[in-house]
């Protein structure tokens, strides 16, 4: 994989913007490969597929690039709210590829992927309505929370300049399509509960520890007055998944492939 961007291919632009788009995604053509299957190359979106910069030639699988000069933090800008949410309820998101560039020779520094079936409703996240006066007065945008989604939903090929092989980044991806079996709308509840567990950072943790999210938990789901007995449901799913194993009543432990 070769990280250096071709600045020469943009010269012809004027646009910043449009400079950035040509560089970002030349460069995915030419060193991209699918996460979900063994297709060592992604091709370019049919003109006007909405939401869809990239699809795999081989498994169809969508992929949206999304491309900066500062790191990804906290929030990635996204689309209009309800059209977002709709497509995530639907099972119609693509999965997001995160594309963090800069120095000299300006290269790629880091890429994250975020597959869809790691995305939560509640890392959805309203942007205030457009201005009275703005061209789309009251349009309503979204960012995605990244900090909202789980770590096994962040999949890093590219990190301060170091590649990940494509073996260990399928696998990951292979590890978090794992929820993909669970239907869309009921999959943010176990989407949640692992990210609020993971934030323990330890292996193992106690049923205790779990209970101590039930106000954050209840906060993300204000339609479920019983949170514990749902977070005690999510650690069965979880286990059963193959993400968790009981060690004993009230123990928990992290599978290490998990």
């Amino acid at each position: 994989m070769e990280l250096r961007l071709a600045t020469g291919i943009a010269a012809r632009y004027r646009s910043a913007s449009q400079r950035a788009r040509v560089l970002t995604e030349t460069w995915a053509l030419e060193n991209l490969y699918c996460s979900a299957c063994a297709s060592n190359r992604l091709e370019k979106a049919k003109d006007n597929t909405k939401a869809v910069d990239f699809t795999c030639p081989h498994c169809s699988a969508p992929f949206q690039l999304k491309s900066s000069k500062s790191p990804f933090r906290k929030r990635v800008v996204d689309a209009a709210y309800d059209v977002m949410m709709q497509a995530l309820l639907e099972d119609r998101l693509p999965h997001f590829l995160l594309l963090h560039y800069g120095g000299a020779p300006l290269s790629v520094l880091d890429l994250v992927l975020v597959p869809r079936s790691g995305i939560p409703q509640s890392a959805i996240e309203a942007r205030k309505p457009l201005a009275p006066t703005a061209r789309r007065a009251g349009w309503v945008g979204c960012n995605i929370m990244l900090d909202l989604v789980p770590p096994e939903g962040r999949i890093a090929l590219i990190a301060s300049g170091q590649i990940a092989s494509s073996h260990s980044v399928r696998k990951a991806f292979r590890s978090i399509e794992r929820l993909g079996s669970i239907a869309a709308p009921k999959r943010g509840w176990t989407l949640d509960v692992m990210t609020v567990l993971r934030s323990l950072g330890s292996r193992t943790f106690t049923l205790q520890q779990a209970y101590s999210f039930e106000e954050a938990l209840a906060a993300m789901h204000p339609e479920n007055r019983h949170v514990r007995p749902k977070i005690r449901q999510q650690l069965q799913v979880l286990r059963d998944l193959g993400y968790l194993e009981f060690v004993e009543r009230g123990l928990y432990r992290w599978q290490r492939d998990g």
